[in-house]
C-alpha cells in the first residue's frame, strides 16, 4: 500500500514543486523524506536496489534502478539525474556486504554524485551523521567522513544533513533501542557518557522537504538536527521505557570493555544494530550545534514518546 501522508502537513512557508529524486527511499529515513515530499508537492523518483518490488506501493513516483556500488564515476549518475532538480540521498550500510563496502557507499559513489550534481546544475542534499571525527577507529564512521569532505569539495550546491538518533516507525535502531526499553534490566557501558539530541524521523523528512524547497542551499551547507532535549543513553531508554510501562528497569553500569567486546560481537553476528562505530559514537556528544531543526520545521520538534504523531509510512519493507 501507499504511504499514507495524510499525517505530514507540508511546510506551511516553503511549498515545493521541485522535481526530486531521493535515493534510497525505501528505506527508513528514506520513506518518511519521500512521504514529507510527497505531501509538499513534489514530482518524486526514487532510487532503489530493487525498484520493481516497491513500484506498486510507490505509484506516485518514478523507480529508478540505484546501485552505489556501480556509481563510482560522475558520468555513472547521468541516467538517474535526468529530469530532476534536487538529489536527496538518505543511502547507508550499518554493516558492509557482498560488493557493498562503506567505501563505496558513503564515499566514492556520493563524491561522484556531487560532481554530477555541480556539472547539471542540480542541488544536493545528503544524509550523514553527527560525531564524525578524525582518527575514529571505524570504518563506519571514517567513510562518513571523508564522503563528506569529498562533496564539500565537488563545486555542487549541497547540504550535508547530520541528525541526532532517530525514533520512528520502521527503524531497525529505533525498533532494537525500544525493545532493550522494555527489559527489566539495562546494561549501561560506563563510556557511554554522550549526549543525544533523539528525534523523530517525520521531523527529518520534513526538513528535507523544506530544504528542497530551497533555490539555493547555500547557507544550509551543514545542517545538524537533533530533538529539543538532550539525554543522556541511560535516560534515553527511561524515556522510551515509559510508553510501555510505569515500573523501572534495574540499570546496571557495565565495564567498557565488555561494551567494546560486545560491539565487536554483533559486528561479527549481526544480531543487533549496535556496533563498533556506534560504541564509539555513544563516548561522544551528538548534539547538533546549532540546531537547525526548529528553523527548517517552523516550529519546535515533536517530543519522543507515546504522543509524537505517527507517519503511518508504511510501503513495502522488501530490501
Amino acid at each position: 500500500m501507499p504511504p499514507n501522508t495524510t499525517d505530514i502537513p507540508a511546510h506551511p512557508e516553503k511549498p515545493s514543486l521541485a522535481r526530486v529524486l531521493v535515493l534510497g527511499g525505501t528505506g527508513f529515513i528514506g520513506r518518511h523524506a519521500v512521504a514529507a515530499l510527497h505531501a509538499s508537492g513534489a514530482q518524486l523518483a526514487i532510487g532503489s536496489r530493487h525498484p520493481e518490488r516497491h513500484q506498486a506501493a510507490y505509484s506516485f513516483a518514478d523507480m529508478r534502478l540505484a546501485r552505489f556500488e556501480q556509481l563510482l564515476q560522475p558520468d555513472a549518475w547521468a541516467e538517474l539525474l535526468k529530469d530532476v532538480d534536487v538529489v536527496v540521498n538518505c543511502v547507508g550500510i550499518l554493516r558492509q556486504r557482498p560488493g557493498e563496502s562503506y567505501d563505496h557507499v558513503h564515499h566514492r559513489a556520493p563524491a561522484a554524485l556531487a560532481v554530477a550534481c555541480a556539472k547539471a546544475g542540480i542541488r544536493f542534499i545528503h544524509t550523514s551523521a553527527l560525531g564524525l571525527h578524525e582518527g575514529a577507529k571505524s570504518r563506519f564512521l571514517s567513510s562518513k567522513l571523508l564522503g563528506e569532505r569529498a562533496i564539500a569539495a565537488s563545486g555542487s550546491d549541497y547540504a550535508i544533513v547530520r541528525p541526532s538518533l532517530l525514533d520512528g516507525e520502521g527503524g531497525f535502531g529505533a525498533r532494537w533501542l525500544r525493545g532493550l526499553s522494555r527489559s527489566p534490566v539495562h546494561g549501561i557501558p560506563r563510556g557511554a557518557r554522550g549526549g543525544i539530541a533523539a528525534m523523530t524521523a517525520t521531523d527529518l523528512g520534513l526538513a528535507f522537504a523544506a530544504l528542497a524547497a530551497m533555490p539555493s542551499l547555500a547557507t544550509h551547507r551543514e545542517v545538524e538536527l537533533g530533538g529539543s532535549r538532550r539525554y543522556g543513553y541511560a535516560e534515553y531508554l527511561r524515556e522510551l521505557r515509559a510508553d510501555y510501562t510505569a515500573t523501572r528497569a534495574l540499570q546496571l553500569p557495565l565495564p567498557n570493555w565488555a561494551a567494546r567486546l560486545g560491539a565487536h560481537a554483533c559486528d561479527v553476528l549481526h544480531f543487533s544494530p549496535f556496533s563498533y562505530g556506534h560504541w564509539i559514537l555513544l563516548q561522544r556528544d551528538n548534539i547538533p550545534v546549532p540546531n537547525r531543526l526548529p528553523e527548517l520545521l517552523g516550529r519546535e520538534p515533536h517530543a519522543i514518546g507515546s504522543r509524537m504523531p505517527a507517519s503511518r509510512v508504511r510501503p513495502a519493507l522488501a530490501k
